[in-house]
């Protein structure tokens, strides 16, 4: 599986952060981290794609500045092209309104006329509002978390105890542009398998793989296991090639650690299916539930787990050793098992959940 953004994409995003642009602005744009953003400069700095392509660019502004030239000694046509085609809001039009105060000297009310603001409006003194701590802090939890909605930012804002209403929260979250761009799932047509809900932590469990690459292209897997009833990420094995003793041996050690489920949900991959797991299974007593081949939506829990994992993590970091995939991935456990909310908790994080159950 090849990476979201090409050779292109990051010099371009690197050029915008020499033109003056916030490394955190480029991040959440982009759905990456700090982190993954330091790494491309340190390799991709200096370097051109298309010298071609970028003498055309430069054409393409010395042609601009050339019309913005010849705008400005033109009253008119300053007024059609900059002012009623670029300023839209009111916020944008008062500054303009002064500009034509200070330097043509024209009245206030002729002023406010042609930038299309009204005097009230004009005169207004913005007031500060009592909620700067919270912006401040939503601003900081979306720089930290570029990939969570207003819904999960204000799960951690109420944990905190800074917010009460979630519309609150949103008017706040649209106010200061924090919106993430979701991708439109398609719908499935094939009618859904019924899937039991299991009552109580650690009766059921699933488990299911995830592929990603390092920088230099070398593959690696992440086996994810799950309880299905608290959402809590079990254990997490990260490795460059998983086997079926792996898997059996893995699970031996999440066993001890806390209780045995009674089962363990999976795909019919080789690695669940081998001679290791079946014998394990038997040794242990924990029965093995395999979903239909081509029915990943009978493995709901770990799927849903799996999207969240690539989004919030995978797709955030642009790993450079096995090293510092498995302490990224870590991390990512810690967080999301102790500190993020869970829309189908009742936005609490797994752990509290399960507590709370018990």
């Amino acid at each position: 599986m090849k990476k979201r953004y090409s050779e292109e994409q990051i010099i371009k995003a690197i050029k915008q952060h020499e033109a003056g642009a916030k490394v955190d602005d480029i991040c959440r744009e982009m759905g990456i981290s700090s982190g993954t953003f330091y790494n491309w400069r340190s390799k991709y700095a200096g370097l051109e794609v298309n010298e071609a392509k970028r003498l055309k660019e430069l054409e393409s502004e010395n042609n601009k500045l050339k019309k913005m030239l010849a705008d400005k000694l033109l009253e008119v046509e300053a007024m059609k092209d900059v002012l009623f085609k670029k300023v839209v809001t009111p916020a944008a039009r008062k500054p303009v309104a002064r500009h034509l105060i200070d330097a043509f000297k024209l009245s206030e009310r002729v002023a406010c006329k042609l930038a299309g603001v009204s005097r009230t409006a004009f005169r207004y003194c913005h007031k500060t509002k009592p909620d700067s701590e919270v912006r401040s802090r939503l601003k900081e939890l979306a720089s930290q978390y570029p990939r969570y909605g207003y819904l999960m930012l204000h799960g951690l804002l109420k944990g905190e105890g800074l917010v009460v209403n979630r519309k609150h929260t949103y008017r706040l979250y649209t106010e200061e542009r924090l919106q993430v761009r979701t991708k439109k799932r398609k719908k499935l047509t094939r009618p859904r398998q019924p899937l039991e809900v299991p009552t109580a932590p650690d009766e059921r469990w699933s488990m299911d793989f995830v592929s990603d690459q390092l920088s230099n292209g070398r593959r690696f897997r992440v086996l994810n296991v799950v309880d299905d009833y608290s959402r809590e990420m079990v254990g997490q094995l990260v490795s460059v090639s998983i086997s079926g003793r792996q898997v059996a041996r893995f699970l031996s050690q999440l066993i001890d650690q806390r209780e045995k489920p009674a089962k363990v949900i999976c795909d019919n991959g080789t690695e669940f299916t081998s001679k290791a797991m079946f014998f394990w299974s038997k040794e242990t007593g924990v029965e093995l539930g395999f979903i239909q081949p081509g029915k990943p939506t009978q493995n709901a829990f770990v799927e849903s787990l799996n999207g969240k994992f690539r989004n919030e993590c995978l797709n955030q970091h642009w790993f450079r050793t096995m090293d510092e995939a498995r302490y990224e991935v870590d991390l990512w456990r810690e967080h999301y098992n102790n500190v993020r909310p869970h829309s189908s908790l009742d936005y609490l994080p797994p752990v509290e959940y399960a507590k709370r159950a018990a």
